[in-house]
């Protein structure tokens, strides 16, 4: 795969994100472009859920959904819907799903203030 189709897959990954974590009512959905100061990742998916309940069902949901449509799995899955934050890592594309009081203390946009917003849906 050239580096140029891999990016293109992280971006339509992140996209296909942002949709799913929507259509499940997430709130304050931001992707950060991290391209080139990382290696980390290529892309953050950052969203806010309302609940404990609702961060467990938009994690479960985009790792089922995921799956599905691009027959992958996280590398690693880290906290859980009642620790108030749940991480996916999906290689190229990480995704965040917060209580919005955890969102403000890690507050990763300013954290990584430098990076491109490319969706912000509040």
């Amino acid at each position: 795969m050239t580096q140029e189709a891999s990016i293109l897959d992280g971006i339509e990954l992140a996209h296909f994100i942002v949709q799913t974590l929507e259509d499940k009512k997430g709130s304050d959905i931001v992707v950060l472009d991290l391209r080139p100061d990382t290696v980390i990742a290529d892309f953050f998916v950052i969203c806010s859920a309302n609940s404990d309940r609702q961060a467990k069902a938009l994690a479960e949901n985009v790792r089922e959904k995921v799956k599905e449509t691009y027959q992958t799995l996280p590398t690693s899955t880290e906290g859980k819907g009642n620790s108030g934050w749940v991480l996916l890592d999906y290689g190229e594309v990480i995704v965040h799903v917060f209580l919005e009081e955890e969102r403000r203390f890690y507050n990763l946009e300013e954290l990584w203030d430098k990076a491109t917003v490319l969706v912000n849906i509040q």
